[in-house]
Protein backbone atom coordinates (compact mmCIF):
# COMPACT_ATOMS: atom_id res chain seq x y z
CA UNK A 1 0.00 0.00 0.00
CA UNK A 2 3.06 2.21 0.59
CA UNK A 3 4.66 1.42 -2.28
CA UNK A 4 1.47 2.31 -4.74
CA UNK A 5 1.01 5.74 -2.95
CA UNK A 6 4.65 6.91 -3.14
CA UNK A 7 3.86 6.04 -6.89
CA UNK A 8 0.87 7.99 -6.57
CA UNK A 9 3.02 11.09 -4.96
CA UNK A 10 6.27 11.03 -7.94
CA UNK A 11 3.36 10.51 -10.77
CA UNK A 12 1.51 14.30 -9.49
CA UNK A 13 4.51 15.94 -8.92
CA UNK A 14 6.02 14.82 -12.81
CA UNK A 15 2.33 16.14 -13.87
CA UNK A 16 2.59 19.45 -11.61
CA UNK A 17 6.12 20.10 -13.26
CA UNK A 18 5.21 19.27 -16.55
CA UNK A 19 2.17 22.26 -16.79
CA UNK A 20 4.12 24.56 -15.03
CA UNK A 21 7.03 24.56 -17.57
CA UNK A 22 4.48 24.46 -20.50
CA UNK A 23 2.86 28.16 -18.77
CA UNK A 24 6.32 29.52 -18.56
CA UNK A 25 7.39 29.10 -22.34
CA UNK A 26 4.09 30.20 -23.42
CA UNK A 27 4.96 33.68 -21.75
CA UNK A 28 8.17 33.70 -22.86
CA UNK A 29 6.34 33.30 -26.73
CA UNK A 30 3.57 36.20 -25.46
CA UNK A 31 6.53 38.29 -25.01
CA UNK A 32 8.75 37.48 -28.12
CA UNK A 33 5.62 38.51 -30.28
CA UNK A 34 5.47 41.98 -28.47
CA UNK A 35 8.67 42.37 -29.45
CA UNK A 36 8.52 44.83 -32.90
CA UNK A 37 11.62 45.74 -35.17
CA UNK A 38 12.87 49.27 -34.20
CA UNK A 39 12.80 51.78 -36.96
CA UNK A 40 14.07 55.26 -38.18
CA UNK A 41 12.10 57.11 -40.54
CA UNK A 42 12.13 60.29 -42.60
CA UNK A 43 9.68 62.98 -44.01
CA UNK A 44 10.12 63.35 -47.72
CA UNK A 45 9.33 66.22 -49.80
CA UNK A 46 9.60 67.60 -53.49
CA UNK A 47 11.93 70.14 -54.29
CA UNK A 48 13.83 71.95 -57.69
CA UNK A 49 16.36 69.30 -58.92
CA UNK A 50 18.48 70.02 -62.00
CA UNK A 51 17.85 67.96 -64.70
CA UNK A 52 21.57 66.47 -65.95
CA UNK A 53 23.22 63.34 -68.09
CA UNK A 54 26.46 62.10 -68.29
CA UNK A 55 28.14 61.40 -71.25
CA UNK A 56 31.98 60.16 -72.10
CA UNK A 57 34.23 61.43 -74.79
CA UNK A 58 37.79 61.97 -75.63
CA UNK A 59 39.57 65.16 -75.21
CA UNK A 60 40.12 66.25 -79.18
CA UNK A 61 42.50 69.35 -80.75
CA UNK A 62 40.66 72.24 -81.68
CA UNK A 63 42.62 72.61 -85.17
CA UNK A 64 45.20 69.46 -86.44
CA UNK A 65 47.40 70.90 -89.34
CA UNK A 66 49.89 68.43 -91.04
CA UNK A 67 52.81 70.58 -92.06
CA UNK A 68 53.93 69.18 -95.68
CA UNK A 69 54.92 70.46 -98.77
CA UNK A 70 52.57 69.97 -101.97
CA UNK A 71 55.25 67.71 -103.75
CA UNK A 72 57.82 65.66 -102.02
CA UNK A 73 60.99 67.61 -101.32
CA UNK A 74 64.77 67.49 -99.65
CA UNK A 75 64.40 68.73 -96.22
CA UNK A 76 66.65 71.28 -95.18
CA UNK A 77 65.85 72.09 -91.51
CA UNK A 78 63.29 71.28 -89.07
CA UNK A 79 63.03 73.80 -86.62
CA UNK A 80 60.63 72.33 -84.31
CA UNK A 81 60.45 69.13 -82.34
CA UNK A 82 57.70 67.07 -80.34
CA UNK A 83 56.67 69.34 -77.85
CA UNK A 84 57.48 72.68 -78.68
CA UNK A 85 54.96 75.30 -78.95
CA UNK A 86 54.25 77.41 -81.93
CA UNK A 87 52.88 80.72 -82.94
CA UNK A 88 50.70 81.63 -86.01
CA UNK A 89 53.59 82.31 -88.83
CA UNK A 90 56.65 80.79 -87.23
CA UNK A 91 58.67 79.32 -89.92
CA UNK A 92 58.67 75.51 -89.07
CA UNK A 93 60.54 74.01 -91.93
CA UNK A 94 62.91 75.21 -94.34
CA UNK A 95 63.12 72.57 -97.99
CA UNK A 96 65.70 72.55 -100.96
CA UNK A 97 65.50 75.87 -102.58
CA UNK A 98 67.45 75.55 -105.85
CA UNK A 99 64.64 75.66 -107.93
CA UNK A 100 63.22 78.84 -106.17
CA UNK A 101 66.11 81.12 -107.44
CA UNK A 102 64.88 80.03 -111.15
CA UNK A 103 61.67 80.51 -110.26
CA UNK A 104 62.48 84.45 -108.66
CA UNK A 105 64.48 84.94 -112.24
CA UNK A 106 61.18 84.09 -114.47
CA UNK A 107 59.29 85.88 -112.25
CA UNK A 108 61.00 89.28 -112.60
CA UNK A 109 62.17 88.79 -116.14
CA UNK A 110 58.29 88.50 -117.22
CA UNK A 111 57.32 91.41 -114.77
CA UNK A 112 60.19 93.59 -116.82
CA UNK A 113 58.65 92.54 -120.09
CA UNK A 114 55.02 93.09 -119.05
CA UNK A 115 56.10 96.67 -117.27
CA UNK A 116 57.55 97.25 -120.64
CA UNK A 117 54.82 95.96 -122.79
CA UNK A 118 52.38 97.73 -121.01
CA UNK A 119 54.33 101.55 -121.44
CA UNK A 120 54.44 100.57 -125.46
CA UNK A 121 50.30 99.77 -125.50
CA UNK A 122 49.91 102.97 -123.22
CA UNK A 123 51.77 105.03 -126.72
CA UNK A 124 50.19 102.64 -129.25
CA UNK A 125 53.25 100.85 -129.60
CA UNK A 126 51.92 97.50 -128.92
CA UNK A 127 49.08 95.85 -129.34
CA UNK A 128 46.37 94.61 -126.65
CA UNK A 129 46.61 90.79 -127.70
CA UNK A 130 50.81 91.82 -126.66
CA UNK A 131 50.18 93.00 -123.69
CA UNK A 132 47.65 90.53 -122.81
CA UNK A 133 50.17 87.70 -123.54
CA UNK A 134 52.65 89.86 -121.38
CA UNK A 135 50.60 90.14 -118.65
CA UNK A 136 49.06 86.78 -118.47
CA UNK A 137 53.42 85.66 -118.84
CA UNK A 138 54.03 87.63 -115.73
CA UNK A 139 50.74 86.22 -113.60
CA UNK A 140 51.75 82.90 -114.06
CA UNK A 141 55.61 83.38 -113.27
CA UNK A 142 54.39 85.07 -110.04
CA UNK A 143 51.90 82.55 -109.32
CA UNK A 144 54.21 80.07 -109.43
CA UNK A 145 56.93 81.54 -107.85
CA UNK A 146 54.88 82.26 -104.55
CA UNK A 147 53.25 78.69 -104.94
CA UNK A 148 57.26 77.22 -105.08
CA UNK A 149 58.11 79.82 -101.98
CA UNK A 150 54.97 78.18 -100.10
CA UNK A 151 56.50 74.56 -100.41
CA UNK A 152 59.87 75.47 -99.83
CA UNK A 153 59.22 77.30 -96.16
CA UNK A 154 56.66 75.84 -94.26
CA UNK A 155 54.85 78.11 -91.74
CA UNK A 156 52.98 77.86 -88.87
CA UNK A 157 49.17 78.32 -89.95
CA UNK A 158 47.91 78.18 -86.44
CA UNK A 159 49.66 78.77 -83.01
CA UNK A 160 49.60 75.39 -81.58
CA UNK A 161 51.77 72.36 -79.87
CA UNK A 162 54.21 70.03 -82.11
CA UNK A 163 52.77 66.25 -81.25
CA UNK A 164 54.42 64.72 -84.36
CA UNK A 165 57.47 64.90 -86.19
CA UNK A 166 58.19 62.38 -89.01
CA UNK A 167 61.32 63.19 -90.27
CA UNK A 168 65.06 64.66 -89.78
CA UNK A 169 66.93 67.07 -91.78
CA UNK A 170 68.32 65.32 -95.00
CA UNK A 171 65.44 63.37 -95.64
CA UNK A 172 62.85 63.51 -98.59
CA UNK A 173 59.50 64.16 -97.67
CA UNK A 174 56.94 61.73 -98.83
CA UNK A 175 53.85 60.50 -97.71
CA UNK A 176 53.61 61.36 -94.56
CA UNK A 177 53.15 65.03 -92.93
CA UNK A 178 56.96 66.32 -91.65
CA UNK A 179 55.43 67.96 -88.88
CA UNK A 180 52.00 67.73 -86.95
CA UNK A 181 50.37 71.11 -85.13
CA UNK A 182 47.66 70.78 -82.99
CA UNK A 183 45.74 73.95 -81.68
CA UNK A 184 45.36 73.19 -77.81
CA UNK A 185 43.42 76.48 -76.94
CA UNK A 186 40.67 75.75 -76.57
CA UNK A 187 40.26 71.86 -76.96
CA UNK A 188 36.76 70.12 -77.99
CA UNK A 189 34.94 67.16 -76.86
CA UNK A 190 32.30 65.06 -78.86
CA UNK A 191 30.13 63.34 -77.44
CA UNK A 192 26.21 60.82 -78.73
CA UNK A 193 23.60 62.56 -77.07
CA UNK A 194 20.11 60.07 -76.83
CA UNK A 195 17.51 61.62 -78.77
CA UNK A 196 15.01 62.06 -76.23
CA UNK A 197 17.19 65.51 -75.63
CA UNK A 198 17.57 67.08 -79.03
CA UNK A 199 14.76 69.36 -78.24
CA UNK A 200 15.98 70.52 -75.29
CA UNK A 201 20.13 70.99 -76.09
CA UNK A 202 21.25 73.82 -76.97
CA UNK A 203 24.35 76.07 -78.45
CA UNK A 204 26.36 77.78 -75.79
CA UNK A 205 24.61 75.55 -72.74
CA UNK A 206 27.11 75.43 -70.02
CA UNK A 207 28.93 72.23 -69.34
CA UNK A 208 30.58 70.54 -66.89
CA UNK A 209 33.99 68.36 -67.63
CA UNK A 210 36.20 65.89 -64.95
CA UNK A 211 39.29 64.19 -66.25
CA UNK A 212 40.60 61.05 -65.27
CA UNK A 213 43.58 62.66 -64.90
CA UNK A 214 42.48 65.32 -62.43
CA UNK A 215 39.58 62.95 -60.19
CA UNK A 216 36.70 65.24 -58.78
CA UNK A 217 38.10 68.35 -60.59
CA UNK A 218 35.64 70.07 -62.45
CA UNK A 219 36.07 72.28 -66.14
CA UNK A 220 33.49 74.33 -67.22
CA UNK A 221 33.01 74.31 -70.83
CA UNK A 222 30.29 74.56 -73.56
CA UNK A 223 28.25 72.95 -76.54
CA UNK A 224 30.04 74.64 -79.54
CA UNK A 225 28.41 73.00 -82.45
CA UNK A 226 25.06 70.06 -82.50
CA UNK A 227 25.38 67.97 -85.25
CA UNK A 228 21.88 67.78 -86.91
CA UNK A 229 21.10 64.48 -87.89
CA UNK A 230 20.44 61.27 -85.46
CA UNK A 231 22.31 58.44 -85.96
CA UNK A 232 19.62 55.53 -86.75
CA UNK A 233 21.66 53.04 -84.98
CA UNK A 234 22.06 54.07 -82.00
CA UNK A 235 19.39 56.68 -81.63
CA UNK A 236 21.81 59.36 -80.72
CA UNK A 237 23.15 63.01 -82.12
CA UNK A 238 26.78 64.47 -82.41
CA UNK A 239 27.32 67.32 -79.67
CA UNK A 240 30.94 69.27 -79.81
CA UNK A 241 31.82 70.56 -76.42
CA UNK A 242 34.90 73.37 -76.00
CA UNK A 243 36.77 73.87 -72.80
CA UNK A 244 38.77 77.05 -73.11
CA UNK A 245 42.26 75.33 -71.83
CA UNK A 246 43.96 78.37 -71.21
CA UNK A 247 45.97 77.09 -68.84
CA UNK A 248 46.54 73.67 -71.41
CA UNK A 249 46.59 71.68 -68.96
CA UNK A 250 43.53 69.62 -70.85
CA UNK A 251 45.78 67.42 -73.78
CA UNK A 252 44.22 65.19 -76.66
CA UNK A 253 43.23 62.02 -75.96
CA UNK A 254 42.39 62.35 -72.20
CA UNK A 255 39.10 60.60 -70.90
CA UNK A 256 36.47 62.93 -70.62
CA UNK A 257 32.82 62.96 -68.72
CA UNK A 258 31.11 65.64 -69.75
CA UNK A 259 27.72 66.41 -67.24
CA UNK A 260 24.76 68.27 -69.21
CA UNK A 261 22.63 70.48 -67.36
CA UNK A 262 19.18 70.81 -69.62
CA UNK A 263 16.68 71.91 -67.32
CA UNK A 264 15.18 71.51 -63.36
CA UNK A 265 11.85 69.26 -62.23
CA UNK A 266 10.14 69.65 -58.98
CA UNK A 267 10.45 65.76 -57.80
CA UNK A 268 10.82 63.72 -54.92
CA UNK A 269 13.93 63.62 -53.06
CA UNK A 270 15.13 61.01 -50.79
CA UNK A 271 17.90 60.16 -47.99
CA UNK A 272 20.18 57.52 -49.75
CA UNK A 273 19.94 55.29 -46.51
CA UNK A 274 16.43 54.46 -47.24
CA UNK A 275 16.76 52.86 -50.92
CA UNK A 276 17.25 48.97 -50.65
CA UNK A 277 18.71 46.86 -53.76
CA UNK A 278 16.52 43.60 -54.64
CA UNK A 279 18.94 40.53 -54.46
CA UNK A 280 19.27 39.29 -57.57
CA UNK A 281 17.78 41.66 -59.95
CA UNK A 282 18.80 45.53 -60.25
CA UNK A 283 15.42 46.93 -59.19
CA UNK A 284 15.32 49.49 -55.66
CA UNK A 285 13.23 49.87 -52.62
CA UNK A 286 11.78 51.50 -50.03
CA UNK A 287 9.90 50.83 -46.97
CA UNK A 288 7.24 53.69 -46.23
CA UNK A 289 5.37 54.28 -42.89
CA UNK A 290 1.66 54.31 -42.76
CA UNK A 291 1.34 56.10 -39.29
CA UNK A 292 -2.53 55.52 -38.74
CA UNK A 293 -1.09 51.63 -37.80
CA UNK A 294 2.34 52.00 -37.31
CA UNK A 295 2.67 48.89 -40.37
CA UNK A 296 4.96 49.53 -43.21
CA UNK A 297 4.99 48.64 -46.91
CA UNK A 298 7.43 47.83 -49.48
CA UNK A 299 7.47 50.20 -52.83
CA UNK A 300 9.28 49.70 -55.81
CA UNK A 301 11.25 53.54 -56.88
CA UNK A 302 12.21 54.66 -60.06
CA UNK A 303 15.87 56.69 -59.40
CA UNK A 304 16.40 59.99 -60.75
CA UNK A 305 20.09 61.44 -60.00
CA UNK A 306 22.35 60.92 -57.39
CA UNK A 307 23.09 64.15 -55.32
CA UNK A 308 25.52 63.50 -52.49
CA UNK A 309 23.57 61.47 -50.01
CA UNK A 310 20.10 61.89 -51.52
CA UNK A 311 18.12 60.73 -54.51
CA UNK A 312 15.81 61.95 -57.07
CA UNK A 313 12.54 59.83 -57.13
CA UNK A 314 11.34 59.67 -60.44
CA UNK A 315 7.90 57.38 -59.34
CA UNK A 316 7.25 55.15 -55.90
CA UNK A 317 7.34 57.85 -53.17
CA UNK A 318 5.24 61.05 -52.62
CA UNK A 319 5.68 64.13 -51.59
CA UNK A 320 5.08 64.07 -47.61
CA UNK A 321 5.47 60.19 -47.04
CA UNK A 322 7.91 58.48 -44.50
CA UNK A 323 10.30 56.16 -45.30
CA UNK A 324 12.34 53.99 -42.81
CA UNK A 325 15.80 55.12 -43.27
CA UNK A 326 17.16 52.49 -40.47
CA UNK A 327 16.26 49.07 -39.28
CA UNK A 328 14.89 47.86 -42.84
CA UNK A 329 16.68 44.35 -42.38
CA UNK A 330 14.29 42.77 -39.78
CA UNK A 331 11.12 44.17 -42.27
CA UNK A 332 9.06 42.64 -43.88
CA UNK A 333 5.99 43.79 -46.10
CA UNK A 334 2.89 45.17 -43.89
CA UNK A 335 4.51 44.25 -40.93
CA UNK A 336 4.25 46.44 -37.72
CA UNK A 337 7.06 48.45 -36.88
CA UNK A 338 7.82 50.75 -33.21
CA UNK A 339 9.08 54.04 -34.57
CA UNK A 340 12.16 55.33 -32.64
CA UNK A 341 13.70 59.22 -33.02
CA UNK A 342 17.42 58.90 -33.71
Amino acid sequence: MRKIFNSLLIAGAMAVTACGGGNASDKQQAEEVQVLPKVEVEKVERREVTQQTSFTGTVEAWIVNNIAPQSPRRIKEIRFDIGDHVKKGDLLVSLDSSSLAQAKAQMENAKTEYERANELYQFGGASKSEWDARRLQYEVAKSSYENLLENTTLIAPVSGIVTARNYDNGDMSGGLPILVVEQIRPVKIMINVSESLFAKVRKGMRVFVTLDAYGEEVFNGSISRIYPTINNATRTFQVEVSLPNTDERVRPGMFARVTLPYGKKNNVVIPDRSVNKLMGSGDRYVYILNKENNTVRYSKVELGRRMNDEYEILSGVEHGDEVVVKGQVALTNGCTVEVVSK
